[in-house]
């Protein structure tokens, strides 16, 4: 920890550069559990240093995203929970690169605050390292930035970015998908982070009490319910490409904002269209909840949100009963909600 810089001078104007000693001081434990054999660098430096293992790999093909957490996060302030929102910083990019076939390598994260508190600013690299686990990442680098002014005390603001790696001839891109594909759900574990603008409307959460346990959520409340942090996926997929082939894994969709309507199209070319069955979606409790005390349309439910399903797979019908059990052997309980059929609409729900 740098005992030597001080400054009386940008404390006054609201920046305390020794609480962010502080704060990395604190994560180090939890970075360290993210450590994989690529990792060259410690935190700490200008940049995040990561060695390429190409063996096996024959055409390597570096895949990126970014994202954030989005007004979910005014839920975590509400609830006074941090620990968790990173798993969902780390989930919305390692999902989308999976998409491709690409396994995560590392990930960096921005933090920006009103008030660096040491604390919480530990509370919320341990969400992004336990995601970082689960997608088989590791935490390289990242920024906290006191901005006070900008941001509330009590508030922050959270991004990330992944890096990975396909080798080509791996590239999970659509272009082997045909009529007669059958589509697999993987379900979600709730509202994941997407949505949240509409949500916090509906409850009106700046008002409502959240945090009383309801029987309609098996006891848990409303806030709880909504902080259940977004699944990981990148560990069964990669898993399922492994045992299938690329020849059979047509095609991979991460239900994010947009729900069905603008997600599922995303992974199916031109002249093909997903068919999905919306009695055989298994719509959890909290998405029934929204809709009844919204009054939203269905059509906007599955404009808007996962519905329950958090990942949609192509998959050749001739292999999807070992698909399934490929994903159930990952601890995923995947299940059937369409098929692939010719079409110009690219997505109905029937």
């Amino acid at each position: 920890m740098n005992t030597k810089s001080k400054s009386d001078s940008y404390a006054a104007a609201g920046v305390d550069i020794t609480a962010g000693y502080r704060a990395v001081e604190l994560m180090k434990e939890h970075i360290a559990r993210t450590a994989t054999k690529g990792v060259v660098s410690d935190v700490g430096g200008f940049g995040g240093l990561f060695e390429l293992d190409l063996e096996g790999i024959s055409r390597p093909v570096l895949v990126s995203g970014t994202d954030g957490v989005g007004t979910k996060l005014k839920i975590a302030f509400l609830m006074d929970k941090h620990d968790t929102v990173g798993i969902d910083c780390v989930a919305m990019c390692a999902n989308d690169i999976v998409c491709c076939g690409a396994k995560p390598l590392f990930f960096l994260d921005y933090i920006a605050c009103g008030k660096n508190v040491p604390e919480r600013i530990a509370d919320i690299v341990k969400g992004v390292c336990d995601g970082c686990v689960q997608s088989g990442a590791a935490l390289i680098g990242g920024e906290t930035a006191e901005m006070p002014g900008f941001y509330p005390p009590d508030e922050y603001d959270l991004a990330g970015y992944c890096t990975g790696v396909v080798d080509r001839e791996r590239i999970i891109d659509n272009s082997k998908m045909a009529p007669g594909d059958v589509i697999i759900a993987l379900p979600s574990s709730g509202v994941h982070s997407n949505g949240f603008s509409l949500v916090r409307k509906i409850f009106d959460v700046e008002k409502r009490d959240i945090k009383s346990p309801m029987d309609f959520l098996s006891g848990k409340s409303v806030g709880e319910t909504l902080l259940t942090p977004t699944k990981i996926y990148v560990k069964p997929v990669l898993a399922l490409i492994e045992r299938l082939g690329v020849e059979n894994v047509k095609g991979i969709s991460h239900i994010t904002g947009g729900g069905f309507y603008e997600n599922i199209p995303r992974s199916i070319p031109d002249g093909l269209c997903a068919r999905i069955e919306k009695s055989a979606v298994r719509i959890l409790p909290i998405f029934e909840m929204i809709a009844k005390e919204g009054s939203v349309s269905e059509r906007d439910m599955f404009n808007t949100f996962n519905m329950g399903v958090g990942m949609s797979i192509v998959v050749s019908r001739d292999s999807s009963d070992a698909a399934l059990e490929a994903l159930r052997e990952s601890g995923e309980d995947a299940y059937i909600i369409g098929e692939v059929a010719r079409g110009e609409d690219k997505i109905e729900l029937i």
